[in-house]
């Protein structure tokens, strides 16, 4: 079975670095409470892959989300990776509006990426291209964090996998040649390069040619931070009136995290206690 890990690596004679994500059994967790079409599962998939690299790129402690918002296809896509490389993600798409192909699920969509270390959070505008979220991010590199970068995603019904590769800040040596092949090479990344093939083993098929050093591999999990006492701030954001307005229809107030699917219940009793405090928010659905 194919373990759950980020594989880092650098290049001998190249001042480029990489790292290469696979993600199985987290993926299909979080995948397991929704019923998403194949467009949106796959961009879900590679949002999941390229969060998860982008988290381990940096050297930070907190949490990297990355979200795109629209009227389009894609109404909403939330994917958000810790520094400990724990993952949790949704999408909610409009399932009227038919699209075929990445371009069609964005438009009119907008993407950002926020890190939040617990201070002030740091938030960057990717320009979405609509070939792909790969080219978005590679853009979002090259202009808005200025490091010059290759990013291959893929990701199917039971794996989500990509690759980043990243020049090297302030060192030379790197010709346009060796760059582009390096891409060319990423870019044939599919799922079925995965197999039961460790990351080792595959670094070292995509990049034959070259004398790469990998090194020790981290897990990936999928992990959500929902709770009671989130659910609760839903409900006061919600609001006393409509949700008593809930409780008299159904005789009680379901909410539901909108990440791993968990409900959470609340009984008149529940709902006459939470009344009497204050609150803030949380991404779960209330029924």
């Amino acid at each position: 079975m194919i373990a759950d890990r980020i594989t880092p690596f650098v290049f001998d004679a190249l001042p480029v670095r990489g790292a290469l994500i696979q993600m199985s059994r987290s993926w299909r967790r979080m995948l397991r409470d929704h019923d998403y079409d194949q467009l949106v599962r796959e961009t879900l998939g590679h949002a999941a892959a390229a969060t998860g690299l982008i988290a381990h790129s940096l050297k930070f402690d907190g949490a990297i989300t990355l979200q795109i918002q629209g009227t389009g296809g894609l109404r909403m896509l939330v994917m958000q990776c810790t520094s400990d490389l724990e993952l949790r993600g949704m999408a909610s798409a409009d399932e009227k509006a038919a699209a075929e192909s990445f371009g069609d699920l964005v438009q009119d969509a907008h993407c950002a990426i926020t890190v939040d270390t617990g201070e002030r959070p740091y938030q960057g505008i990717v320009e979405i291209d609509r070939t792909s979220l790969a080219d978005s991010l590679e853009n979002y590199f090259a202009r808005s964090v200025q490091v010059p970068s290759h990013v291959a995603l893929v990701s199917d019904a039971s794996l989500s996998g990509g690759i980043l590769l990243q020049q090297m800040p302030g060192q030379h040596g790197l010709d346009e040649d060796d760059w582009n092949r390096l891409g060319y090479l990423a870019a044939t990344l599919r799922t079925g390069d995965f197999g039961f093939t460790d990351g080792m083993a595959l670094i070292g098929k995509l990049f034959a040619e070259d004398d790469v050093r990998v090194f020790e591999s981290e897990p990936v999990a999928f992990r959500c931070r929902c709770s009671r006492r989130r659910a609760e701030e839903v409900l006061r954001m919600l609001g006393e009136a409509e949700t008593r307005e809930v409780l008299a229809e159904r005789g009680q107030v379901d909410v539901t995290c909108e990440y791993c699917g968990r409900r959470r219940e609340f009984d008149p009793i529940d709902i006459s206690r939470l009344f009497t405090d204050n609150a803030i928010a949380g991404p779960d659905s209330v029924q």
